[in-house]
């Protein structure tokens, strides 16, 4: 092989690559559908789920913010937690990202503690998930949601 050939490879080698990196980077792998019930057990693997007595003493020692996401018809149904803040799900993010300028007067840090409540323990996780993505490395969730602070008990007010 002569050097121009020899270069002529090298050259078409290099494009190659070049080429293919580009495309990676535009265009990544698409990774195969989850269902929910895997994506659910993958993200309670990295949260600290709360029980509802423990939440309720985090909360009342200041350690721990409450976030109710449920809708305004479970609210109005079957009461409000005392002293927690009243986030709708679609809101949550952006009231709850201290960098943000809607956030909540309580979005005071990323170290903040965070419990999010929904009825009965699933859509919260996946909210955690979400608010952990966002620097919130605290946030996590209220197993069983609810139902479970008033099963156990736990104030309630209407």
């Amino acid at each position: 092989m002569s050097t121009t050939e020899g270069d002529l490879t090298a050259e078409h080698s290099a494009e190659e690559s070049v080429k293919a990196a580009v495309e990676a980077a535009v265009e990544p792998p698409v990774k195969p559908p989850v269902g929910i019930d895997e994506l659910l057990e993958r993200v309670r693997q990295g949260l600290d789920r709360v029980e509802p007595k423990d939440a309720y003493d985090a909360a009342q020692a200041g350690e721990a913010l409450l976030v109710d996401i449920r809708y305004a018809a479970l609210r109005d149904r079957d009461g409000l937690i005392p002293g927690a803040l009243v986030v709708e799900r679609n809101e949550l993010e952006w009231r709850l990202d201290p960098q943000g300028s809607h956030r909540a007067p309580e979005a005071t840090s990323h170290d903040l503690r965070i419990v999010v409540i929904c009825n009965e323990g699933y859509a919260s996780s996946l909210a955690a998930a979400s608010l952990r993505q966002l620097g919130l490395h605290r946030a996590t969730d209220l197993a069983g949601g609810f139902q479970a602070w008033r099963a156990a008990g736990l104030p309630v007010t209407f």
